[in-house]
């Protein structure tokens, strides 16, 4: 049964780090040891935190078929906001997470003072715009309602989406980050932030909504077929990836966490469930 988890980010962040507990950081042999000095005992489940879909989807799979023949026992963990994955791999509750893009993980690192980190990268989730209402982009008129997600990173992202398909103008040179104060023509639009798990949830209230590709999936949409606009995949900075506490990359585990998470087999997997919703993005670390 999953648990919805339901916590401001003030109080998640001050309530992980009270727990004053810290990831086991290894080197690249099984018997290395944590930043604390003690022997990592590599034996141990790998815990990670995930979003319910597509992330702790594609983590069942690898725990289901590929992790016994690499000798790793895998523990997933489904949280349903952006902001408890990482203060719990901060804090050693969990080993890593897979959930978020590089854009919202350096504000998420700058703004908490964590020191989560990359190690590979696994897929794309295109964001879209969405209606219950509206049949067409060309349908969205003055004085409709538009809900955008209120993160830095993806409210800025959505903000993009709407000014690439001209339903907004923004300063120039604005980029990812840009903020509703940096729009200079809404074209008689207007706007509703909200969390970004929520924002599906608001469809029947708002004219449109621009929804991250995993809250489109749970709620039952497709973005590759009710999406009025998609960003493209291509040159697309918003990867998904596996991450860990800083130190704790060479960790066994996780470097065969990263092997399968890249491996033909969960390609295939993607490819299968998910028809082009979602795309397997594998290549180098996901590195800035």
């Amino acid at each position: 049964m999953r648990k919805n988890i339901k916590i401001s980010a003030a109080v998640a962040s001050a309530a992980a780090l009270a727990l004053g507990l810290s990831a086991c950081g290894t080197d690249s042999d099984p018997a290395a040891k944590s930043e604390s000095g003690a022997k990592a005992d590599t034996s141990k489940a790998l815990v990670v935190a995930a979003s319910p879909t597509p992330h702790a989807d594609i983590l069942n799979f690898v725990k289901k078929n590929l992790a016994e023949k690499e000798g790793l026992k895998l523990e997933v963990k489904e949280f349903t906001d952006y902001v408890l994955p990482n203060t719990a791999t901060q804090s050693g509750q969990v080993d890593a997470n897979f959930f978020q893009h590089k854009p919202y993980l350096d504000d998420f690192n700058k703004k908490n003072d964590t020191t989560i980190v990359p190690v590979v990268n696994v897929h794309l989730e295109p964001l879209g715009l969405y209606s219950k209402k509206i049949k067409d982009l060309k349908d969205i008129k003055a004085g409709q309602i538009i809900a955008v997600p209120n993160d830095t990173t993806n409210g800025g992202r959505a903000l993009q989406l709407l000014a690439e398909n001209g339903l907004i103008t923004l300063k120039d040179g604005v980029g990812t980050t840009a903020k509703l104060s940096d729009i200079t023509d809404k074209k008689g639009l207007e706007f509703k932030e909200l969390e970004a798990a929520t924002v599906p949830r608001a469809l029947n209230d708002v004219d449109a909504a621009v929804i991250n590709g995993n809250y489109a999936l749970e709620a039952k949409l497709s973005p590759a077929k009710d999406s009025l606009a998609l960003e493209k995949a291509e040159g697309n900075p918003y990867a998904n990836f596996l991450a860990v506490k800083e130190g704790n990359e060479k960790d066994p585990r996780v470097e065969k966490l990263a092997k399968l998470l890249n491996s033909d087999e969960v390609k295939k997997f993607i490819e299968d469930t998910y028809q082009g919703s979602i795309i397997a993005s594998f290549g180098a670390p996901a590195t800035s």
